[in-house]
């Protein structure tokens, strides 16, 4: 307890002192520097896993991505007879597609740069969003190529796990970030993607 009249050290303010000399800059500054840094944003959330094993009859092969978009769901063939099944959201009406692509590149924690399409119909959109929390395509994307070309539609992620499950992108397939962390794992580069 301090005595009356008298200052009593706090640590983290006598840490945020000594460090700030050290860099030339004034305490309270470094102190609000330091402060600003612990308030940043929380994590990204992670949400729970909707994968199983399902029994699958395909003639793919073990590494194939198959989506089907009227079950919302997403299937990476294991073995013969037999996938992990994880539930997804979809392209909204007009946002669908079919057809065979493959996995070009993989990220973690992606940035996000809204194509020219979408911020001509959503003006208010930034020209990039850092990863973080705010970030739509969440803790990693799985980006899709046609023909060796970007076709700007992902499987990706999500920092907002309720979303998962509807009919609600422009096109992308949304999982939680804990189900796209397990696929990414799994799948390689080039794998084959079969949307129906």
């Amino acid at each position: 307890m301090t005595q009356p009249g008298r200052y009593r050290i706090v640590p983290r303010l006598a840490g945020a002192c000594i460090i700030g000399l050290a860099l030339g800059m004034p305490a309270w500054e470094f102190a609000h520097a330091r402060s600003a840094l612990s308030d940043r944003p929380p994590l990204p959330a992670m949400g729970p896993s909707l994968r199983k094993a399902v029994v699958l009859q395909t003639a793919e092969r073990p590494g194939t991505i198959i989506i089907r978009k009227d079950e919302k769901a997403l299937y990476l063939v294991t073995r013969q007879g037999e996938a992990l099944r994880y539930q997804i959201s979809v392209g909204r009406d007009g946002f669908g597609w079919t057809g065979i692509v493959k996995v070009g590149a993989k990220t973690e924690w992606p940035e996000w740069r809204p194509p020219k399409e979408m911020r001509a119909r959503q003006p208010e959109l930034p020209e990039m969003v850092p990863a973080g929390p705010y970030n739509p395509l969440g803790a990693r994307a799985l980006y899709l190529l046609r023909d060796g070309r970007d076709t700007l539609y992902r499987i990706h992620g999500t920092n907002d796990p309720s979303g998962i499950g509807f009919d609600g992108t422009s096109g992308c397939f949304r999982l939680t970030n804990t189900d796209v962390i397990d696929l990414f794992k799994r799948v390689s580069v080039g794998a084959r993607v079969v949307v129906q």
